[in-house]
């Protein structure tokens, strides 16, 4: 029924038809480009952060839609199952007490909106993948009702012609099938925006890639997926299976899959977009009525909205992002490493170190891209959703003598990251108390070698050795983080004990 409904929405003809519009739009891409009619630096970022609904019991609740018409805010929209929310803050200059802005922005709106949802006895949930989800959760009827999720899960699965298979191997084993790609909903992050020039997005591209490990490391909150214990960060292997359209044979034959990391580094925007286009095969052609180059001649800018719908169907780690506003067109870099979670502190400490460190590797004279593999940056990344806090990442060594070394990623960052972040907020203009108190945070994660993930672990086998089994340990450590994150204390300072 799936294959046949999916069929019926699109003619035989319609992907040749929207593959010669993505070729269309990216000459028009170049065009632009080559007549400088992007946006000027405006030191602009963004922040989503992506919600799971809660009981009181730690177990999932699929109220998404009426929870939403309670908060009544554009601020929140669905997600892809009836059990997730997004929330949205407006752009922020990166300046001043930025960090602290919001603090107070996310602190208001998520407790208004764990208000709303407390009358319908459920909780808002900050976390990389509610540990209490199973396997039945994950089906196609609790989907959102939007089209385009429909849509999406329609097109995936028409692709693939036979059910996602997962199997992820790490402290246990998980091994399932699935109809859908609901699993994909169990994957909650947070996704960092900056806009940037034309001229300044590959530096700032190659500089995210290069410490998407790091990210991990210190980030992670996702140690358990479907009652199971895997990688420190389940969320990067869950979301790449059960968004992938490749059958085995595929994969056999090594067609990338559409959850990527990448594969090099860049010298223009256009190298992202010209590889989504000849990589990957269109999963929804919608045609506009646009003709991107005849807007162009007539002193236009176009909206190259099959570019744009395309380039949201490739799930980089590190997305390029073209936008039209008020006429004027502009990039940014969408950086989607993250999990959500665990406290506001903690999203924003993470938030810091990012913005700091893309702005000092950027600027840097010899940059880290030139001195490391990209091959270094992927295995680092990998290392970092199997192991967290504990990983061991590839740097290029200081001082004479060159060369890459392997270190533990909190004495890494501790040693040699943190003050390149810190440089990093200086020259965006952050104040130093700001700096300070987010940063901090994350040197206090390395030297106590505790994160969102190493929570979790901890408290869940604390659980198993008070006697619970592994249905009532799970639930009862999600009960527990869910009380401790109301504190926003950093999650640093939380006690195991439950």
């Amino acid at each position: 029924m799936g294959e046949k409904v999916a069929a019926d929405r699109f003619d035989l003809s319609d992907r040749q038809r929207y593959r010669r519009k993505l070729e269309r739009s990216l000459l028009a891409l170049e065009l632009l480009l080559e007549e400088d009619r992007f946006e000027r630096p405006r030191n602009l970022m963004g922040l989503e952060i992506e919600l799971n609904l809660a009981g009181a019991d730690g177990m999932p609740r699929m109220l998404n839609a009426e929870v939403l018409e309670r908060i009544a805010s554009d601020d929140f929209q669905t997600e892809l199952a009836q059990f997730n929310l997004e929330v949205n803050v407006v752009p922020h200059a990166l300046t001043g007490r930025v960090f602290d802005q919001l603090a107070e922005e996310l602190d208001a709106a998520l407790g208004y909106a764990d208000r709303q949802a407390r009358q319908l006895d459920s909780r808002i949930v900050m976390i990389g993948i509610l540990p209490t989800l199973t396997e039945e959760d994950m089906v196609s009827s609790n989907l959102s009702e939007a089209d385009r999720y429909t849509l999406l899960n329609e097109q995936i699965m028409a692709a693939r012609g036979e059910n996602m298979s997962l199997d992820i191997e790490g402290v246990e084993h998980l091994r399932c099938t699935s109809a859908s790609i609901a699993p994909e909903a169990a994957c909650t992050s947070v996704q960092l925006h900056l806009q940037v020039t034309p001229q300044r997005f590959p530096d700032v591209w190659n500089a995210a890639e290069a410490i998407a490990g790091v990210q991990i490391a210190m980030g992670a909150n996702a140690p358990f997926a479907f009652g199971r214990e895997l990688w420190r960060e389940s969320r990067v292997p869950l979301f790449l299976q059960s968004t992938d359209p490749r059958p085995p044979e595929l994969v056999a034959q090594g067609v990338r899959p559409r959850t990527w990391f990448g594969e090099r580094w860049i010298s223009s925007v256009t190298d992202l977009f010209e590889e989504n286009v000849r990589y990957f095969p269109a999963l929804i052609p919608l045609i506009g009525e646009e003709d991107p180059i005849r807007e162009l001649e007539e002193g236009r800018v176009p909206e190259l909205s099959e570019l744009t719908l395309h380039n949201g169907t490739v799930y980089r780690w590190n997305r390029p992002v073209y936008e039209v506003a008020g006429g004027i067109p502009h990039l940014r870099v969408e950086n989607r490493v993250l999990p959500a979670g665990p406290t506001v502190t903690d999203v924003l400490a993470n938030t810091a170190l990012y913005y700091g460190l893309v702005r000092a590797l950027a600027e840097e004279s010899r940059p880290v891209w030139t001195r490391m593999p990209f091959s270094a940056a992927q295995e680092n990344f990998d290392s970092a959703c199997r192991h967290g806090i504990e990983a061991q990442l590839w740097w290029p060594r200081s001082g004479r003598g060159g060369g890459l070394v392997a270190q533990p990623a909190a004495e890494l960052v501790r040693d040699e990251l943190l003050p390149l972040a810190a440089s990093g907020l200086d020259s965006w203009g952050v104040e130093p108390a700001d700096r300070d108190r987010y940063l901090s945070v994350i040197e206090e994660r390395c030297r106590r070698r505790v994160n969102g993930a190493s929570w979790q672990a901890a408290a869940f086998h604390e659980a198993r050795a008070g006697g619970l089994d592994r249905e009532k340990a799970l639930s009862a450590m999600t009960r527990r983080y869910c009380e401790l994150l109301r504190t926003g204390e950093p999650v640093h300072t939380w006690p195991v004990g439950l």
